[in-house]
């Protein structure tokens, strides 16, 4: 059996076809490129954004060293407020003993000389 020679391609629709290849690869091609050139973009503002270890290590201490300090003073804080709370309790006690020390002894006075009259 022998292919019927209608059914083999002309050499213009092969010509046709190789064209047509060429052009899809050639656009294929293309777009790939374009689609690099956008990923390196894309690659390359990635890079720029990024800091090397020397920065970020550096960066590391000093905010280990901002945390020292804040430690510190609230520390500092927390002991001044104490101190605080402290001398305002003993001023509340020195103020009320102040009050109440002399009607005590008025009161000691009066009951003394009520107990003096009546003997």
């Amino acid at each position: 059996m022998s292919v019927p020679p209608a059914a083999e391609p002309t050499l213009g629709e092969l010509q046709r076809a190789l064209l047509q290849l060429r052009e899809d690869q050639r656009d294929g091609i293309a777009g790939l490129r374009e689609n690099l050139r956008t990923d390196l973009q894309v690659l390359a503002g990635r890079i720029e954004q990024a800091v090397t270890k020397d920065v970020y290590v550096a960066d590391q201490r000093l905010i280990d060293q901002r945390l020292v300090v804040i430690e510190r003073d609230l520390t500092a804080e927390a002991r001044a407020r104490e101190a605080a709370e402290a001398a305002a309790i003993a001023n509340r006690r020195w103020l009320i003993g102040a009050f109440l020390a002399p009607l005590v002894v008025a009161a000691v006075q009066l009951w003394l000389l009520s107990k003096g009259a009546r003997a």
